[in-house]
C-alpha cells in the first residue's frame, strides 16, 4: 500500500491543539483529542439556542453572538422593562430598565448599549444608557419615534434613522438621521430618500445600512450611510417589513419579516443581496445582534410570542472530525 506522503506530497502533522487557520485539505492529527482532523467548507445554517426565559416580540438589541443583549419590548402580559444577556448558551437577567417600552431603537454591545424612542405609550423620545449592569437616563431624541433604524458600537457613538410615529393617524414616516455623542442627539444634515418604518438595520454611526419596511407600502429598498450622506444600495430579494438584522454596511445580514411571516435570510455584501440558508423558525417583529458570520436573531411573533434564539453561522472554512464512516 503506497504511503499518504508518495499519495498527496505531504506528512501528517501531528498537533496538541488545531491549527487557528488550517487551509482546505491540510489533515493533522490531534494528539489531545486522539482524532484525525482536517481543513473543510462548512455551509451557512441556523441552529437553535439558548430560549429566552420569557417570549417577547416588538424589543431591542445589541452585542454579539456569544454577549447579546434582549432588552424592553411586549410580553404576553404588558411593555416590558427587562433586559436579558446572553452568553452563547443562555440568557440570564441583567437590569432593568427605567423605562418600559416597545418598538424602541437598540444599539452597542453587551456592556455598553444604548436603548431610545419606542412607545410606552405614547411615543417617547426617552434614552438610556447600559452599563453591562444598570441602565442610565441619556439625552432625549430630537424627534419621539418608534420602529427606526439603528446602528452604532456602543452608547457613545450610536445613530438613530427613519421610524413612524404611532401617535399619529395616519401615522408619519420619518426620513431624519439622528446621531448620539454619549450626551445628546442631533439632527445630522443628511435624510433618508424613503421614509419608513418597520425596517431592519445594522452597521455603525458613520457606516450604516437600513432596508425593507414600511411607507405605507411594504418595500425591499436599501439605503447606504457614511457618516455624511445616504444612498441608494441593492433591493432585497423579498419584500418584507418587521425584519432583524446584523452584520455591517458592506457585509449584513437580513432575516424574517412579514407579509407574509418569513424565515427568509438575505446576505448583503454592500452592493447586492443573495438569498441564503433560512431559519428553523418563520417570524416578525424579532431582534438581531452580532456580525454576518455569527449572528444571532431572537423573540418575535411566530404567530404567538416567541422565547426562540437561533444562531447564524456563516459558509466558509472549517475544521472536520475524519471518521472511518
Amino acid at each position: 500500500m503506497a504511503d499518504y506522503i508518495n499519495i498527496r506530497g505531504q506528512n501528517i502533522e501531528v498537533v496538541a491543539s488545531d491549527p487557528a487557520n488550517p487551509t482546505q485539505g491540510q489533515i493533522w492529527y490531534n494528539s489531545t483529542s486522539n482524532t484525525l482532523k482536517g481543513g473543510g467548507f462548512q455551509t451557512a445554517a441556523w441552529a437553535t439556542g439558548g430560549s429566552l426565559p420569557t417570549a417577547v416580540a416588538q424589543l431591542a438589541g445589541a452585542g454579539t453572538q456569544t454577549a447579546g443583549l434582549s432588552f424592553g419590548g411586549l410580553d404576553p402580559v404588558y411593555y416590558t422593562v427587562a433586559t436579558k444577556e446572553y452568553n452563547g448558551a443562555t440568557w440570564s437577567s441583567g437590569g432593568n430598565m427605567t423605562t418600559a417600552r416597545r418598538f424602541l431603537g437598540g444599539c452597542g454591545i453587551q456592556t455598553s448599549a444604548l436603548a431610545f424612542g419606542g412607545e410606552t405609550p405614547p411615543t417617547t423620545q426617552a434614552t438610556e444608557e447600559y452599563n453591562g449592569s444598570a441602565w442610565t437616563s441619556g439625552g432625549n431624541l430630537v424627534v419621539g419615534k418608534t420602529n427606526m433604524g439603528s446602528a452604532g458600537v456602543s452608547e457613545s457613538a450610536s445613530i438613530a434613522f427613519a421610524g413612524g410615529d404611532t401617535n399619529d393617524a395616519p401615522i408619519t414616516f420619518f426620513t431624519a438621521t439622528e446621531e448620539y455623542n454619549g450626551t445628546a442627539w442631533t439632527t445630522a444634515p443628511a435624510s433618508l430618500t424613503t421614509g419608513r418604518d418597520d425596517l431592519g438595520s445594522c452597521g455603525t454611526q458613520t457606516a450604516a445600512l437600513g432596508f425593507g419596511g414600511r411607507n405605507p407600502t411594504v418595500t425591499n429598498v436599501t439605503e447606504e450611510y457614511n457618516g455624511i450622506s445616504w444612498t441608494g444600495g441593492g433591493n432585497m430579494n423579498t419584500t418584507r417589513m418587521r425584519l432583524g438584522g446584523a452584520g455591517t454596511s458592506s457585509a449584513a445580514l437580513g432575516f424574517g419579516g412579514t407579509p407574509p411571516r418569513t424565515a427568509a435570510t438575505e446576505l448583503y455584501d454592500g452592493i447586492s443581496w443573495a438569498n441564503d440558508a433560512s431559519m428553523s423558525t418563520a417570524r416578525d417583529d424579532l431582534e438581531g445582534a452580532g456580525t454576518q458570520p455569527a449572528a444571532l436573531a431572537f423573540g418575535g411573533f411566530d404567530p404567538g410570542y416567541s422565547t426562540a434564539t437561533e444562531e447564524y453561522t456563516g459558509a466558509g472554512p472549517a475544521t472536520k472530525t475524519i471518521t472511518a464512516s
